[in-house]
């Protein structure tokens, strides 16, 4: 079994990477491969709503430029799907939004690509607005007919300055718990 993370912050290493790291430490602990897939500085372009994907039907998407088709072949190679996201003006980066609206539509133009596969949401925040990030997140698994595994709260932790959401005692534990029901999950559909 496999698990491939997207960290969508600008910053590499920074807090999102730090709760998805969190998260993948427990998947490992129960013997599932992990990636975690800095996208900063990497390079993803918005769809284009070109609609090739649809008519080409090869799983992969028109604009090839950038990193996109890479990330999308490593979502459909693996079992779980995490995607990680630092809340930028009460909302997800522009590097996760690019990724997950040109997946959902070469995975829809593909026969549902990502379907039950697991899949969830990661969000690092400052003050606010996470809620709505997690949701944004959690509406592509769900449109994506893909299993998102709950944890003891929002999969969201506090922190400002990289290194700050170690300091979120809760957001860390909701980051483990979600990892451990992740890994309970993943064996469920793939036992």
């Amino acid at each position: 079994m496999r698990v491939v993370a997207f960290n969508g912050s600008a910053r590499r290493g920074g807090n999102t990477a730090i709760l998805l790291r969190h998260v993948l430490g427990e998947l490992e602990k129960e013997g599932i491969e992990t990636e975690l897939v800095e996208m900063s500085g990497a390079g993803i372009h918005g769809c284009l709503a070109c609609r090739k994907c649809s008519t080409r039907k090869d799983g992969r998407c028109s604009q090839t430029g950038d990193m996109g088709n890479v990330y999308i072949e490593k979502m459909a190679a693996a079992d779980g799907i995490l995607l990680g996201s630092p809340t930028y003006v009460a909302d997800i980066s522009p590097e996760i939004k690019a990724l997950i609206d040109r997946a959902c539509l070469v995975a829809r133009a593909n026969g549902g690509m990502f379907r039950r596969k697991a899949g969830a949401a990661v969000v690092a925040v400052r003050r606010a607005g996470a809620i709505h990030a997690f949701d944004a997140l959690n509406h592509f698994f769900l449109i994506s007919e893909m299993i998102v595994p709950g944890s003891s709260y929002w999969n969201i932790a506090i922190g400002r300055e990289p290194g700050d959401v170690e300091k979120d005692e809760e957001g860390i534990e909701t980051m483990r718990v979600l990892g451990r029901n992740m890994a309970w999950l993943l064996k469920k559909l793939n036992g």
